[in-house]
């Protein structure tokens, strides 16, 4: 399951590309990354058929840094280090004949959980492709370290601890409640699943739709024979632009430190014309955190 990476476009003569400090970064992290040697036919936007797009929604920037961000928490795998987007910052975009584009963004982003009075905002670099109104976006991201790797890899620890010393398993009916409160002691629960769903609105993200986790319903923890975190919930998630409530059933294994492991079952919308119908995927997050 390996995004696509596409090279970066060429400046053409006597008309040099904005020297942006920030992009200027991106295109020295990518560029790198290319040295290894990309594809042959990969599609660049200095390929026949690709021109800059000037008319890109503010919308669909926002739109790609949050995949980018959906992407990145999955493959981190970390509870403790999960971000959400701040604010869109730089971006250049793409567009060819075919209404594909590829958006290269430099964004802010800050913890999930942040602790009292403290976002601590860091700074992301990524590149999304746009297949048109094919889901599942390729994703290339690189984001500056928010929390050190000992803290996330203990708060990591302390939250398997306390789900591990659980005298039952889990099971609750829905997370938040009816009044939209999350108990203390159902938060961890909540951070595990939205580390899931990561994976599953990245895998849906189209152009023209993306989700927000909504809410939890029958969470079940299982006990194991082994160490992991085992446990299956339905995630209810909010689709924009539609306005659908889409509900994925996910089954994740957690262990801190190792690869992150995701089932899930989407129940689709249908309308009275379609027969009924899911769409289902599963992934395990790679050991290490790097871009391809």
């Amino acid at each position: 399951m390996q995004p696509l990476r596409q090279p970066l476009p060429a400046s053409r003569r006597g008309n040099p590309l904005p020297a942006a400090p920030l992009l200027a970064l991106l295109l020295l992290l990518l560029a790198l990354q290319e040295a290894a040697g990309a594809p042959a036919g990969s599609g660049g936007p200095e390929d026949s058929g690709w021109r800059q797009d000037t008319e890109l929604p503010r919308q669909l920037l926002s739109q790609a840094a949050r995949v980018a961000l959906h992407f990145f928490n999955f493959r981190a795998g970390s509870p403790s280090a999960l971000r959400m987007l701040a604010e869109v910052q730089e971006s250049r975009a793409w567009i060819n004949q075919k209404k594909e584009r590829k958006v290269d963004l430099v964004f802010t982003t800050e913890l999930y959980n942040p602790e009292e009075g403290n976002k601590r905002l860091g700074k992301c670099s990524a590149r999304v492709f746009f297949r048109n109104e094919k889901p599942r976006p390729a994703v290339n991201v690189t984001c500056a370290q928010l929390i050190e790797k000992k803290k996330r890899h203990e708060e990591d620890y302390q939250l398997y601890k306390r789900m591990k010393q659980l005298q039952n398993p889990v099971d609750v009916v829905s997370i938040p409640d009816n009044h939209g409160h999350i108990d203390p002691s159902l938060k961890p629960i909540w951070d595990l699943a939205f580390l899931g769903s990561s994976y599953v609105m990245w895998e849906k993200t189209t152009q023209f739709l993306h989700y927000y986790m909504a809410q939890l319903s029958r969470v079940k923890q299982w006990k194991t024979n082994d160490d992991a975190i085992d446990f299956g919930y339905t995630v209810l998630l909010h689709e924009f632009s539609t306005q659908e409530i889409i509900p994925c059933h996910i089954h994740l294994v957690w262990y801190p430190g190792k690869p992150l492991k995701v089932k899930y079952h989407c129940q689709e919308v249908q309308t009275p014309e379609e027969a009924s119908g899911t769409e289902e995927g599963s992934a395990v997050a790679p050991t290490e955190l790097s871009n391809f």
